[in-house]
């Protein structure tokens, strides 16, 4: 049976400069692995795919220039981990941000990413095709069997799902092959899946339907928070910008942005650190205080979290 799966990442990744090389003792046997040629970056790309039902990718590689990455994704639910990176989506426009869980939504509209350059893009992760979650689970669990599409759409974007990383580092870490590597794979795949489910099921009840005045509101906020994220911002003060209680406004804030207001004003701190730290001459300790923290070694820490690797080794990266 040709699998159309595998066929699909030869196609694109060898479009976009990547070359089929051994295995070697870096990844399992069982995959397959592309390095980036030298002309547009380094590094490395390995995936497995199991005929049209999953696949696992596993990323570590950089761009020697920022990098537009488009490309029309087949339908699937994703997961994935982010040890490092630093880049946008652009469709529609966020923030990539490190050490968090990340699903994805394939075959709906067109993926595009900018992945700035030097920095490296380590992740690894797993998508379920259709085949695997409309079929296979179906016919495998036909009284029990619930599509897990919503599921993996609860989860967008978070720093709290330790159960996800630890599986997915598992998958980083594995060498094996032949039938020992299919059976771990294929475990790994479903303990995902039951992951995701389970999580779903323990999530509070839907959120209830925001107004237009409380939409308005929110996006008040955001903007505010936009133009003043390297000052103190107590919640009690943005509560009063969007006429709302404390609770209210982080309950429906996460609803609307998929984070908390400390990741989202992390998040735009970040992305001001990123420019200054390879666009001035700016010491650590005033880039620092720059974008809101007093305390240089706070912000290291949070700056590792987000992008993967500390503020001096971006800088070194980028220059």
């Amino acid at each position: 049976m040709k699998d159309s799966l595998n066929e699909f990442y030869s196609s694109l990744l060898t479009e976009r400069g990547f070359l089929p090389v051994p295995s070697g003792s870096k990844f399992s046997t069982l995959g397959q692995t592309f390095a980036l040629s030298s002309e547009t970056g380094n590094g490395y790309y390995w995936v497995y795919t199991e005929k049209d039902l999953f696949d696992i990718k596993i990323h570590d590689f950089y761009f020697h220039e920022d990098y537009i990455f488009e490309c029309n994704m087949p339908e699937c639910l994703s997961v994935t981990y982010y040890y490092s990176i630093s880049g946008h989506e652009l469709n529609p426009y966020r923030r990539i941000n490190a050490n968090c869980v990340k699903s994805y939504l394939g075959g709906y509209t067109p993926y595009k990413a900018m992945i700035h350059k030097k920095i490296p893009v380590k992740s690894v992760g797993i998508e379920i095709l259709p085949e695997y979650y409309n079929n296979y689970l179906k016919e495998k669990y036909p009284a029990e069997y619930i599509s897990p599409y919503k599921a993996f759409c609860a989860i967008d974007e978070t720093s709290s799902f330790p159960e996800m990383t630890f599986l997915l580092n598992q998958v980083w870490d594995y060498r094996g092959s032949g039938i020992s590597a299919k059976l771990f794979y294929e475990a790994k795949v479903a303990e995902a899946v039951s992951l995701v489910v389970e999580r779903f099921h323990k999530l509070s009840s839907s959120p209830k339907h925001l107004s237009k005045k409380d939409l308005e509101q929110l996006h008040n906020v955001t903007a505010y928070i936009n133009d003043h994220a390297a000052f103190p911002l107590p919640l009690d003060q943005l509560a009063k910008i969007a006429c709302m209680g404390i609770t209210k406004l982080k309950q429906t804030f996460k609803q609307v942005n998929g984070c908390t207001i400390t990741e989202y004003i992390q998040q735009q701190r970040m992305e001001q650190a990123e420019f200054l730290l390879s666009h001035t001459d700016l010491s650590i300790s005033q880039i620092s205080q720059t974008v809101g923290y007093s305390n240089a070694s706070r912000f290291a820490e949070l700056f590792q979290r987000n992008v993967g690797i500390l503020p001096g080794e971006y800088r070194k990266i980028m220059n």
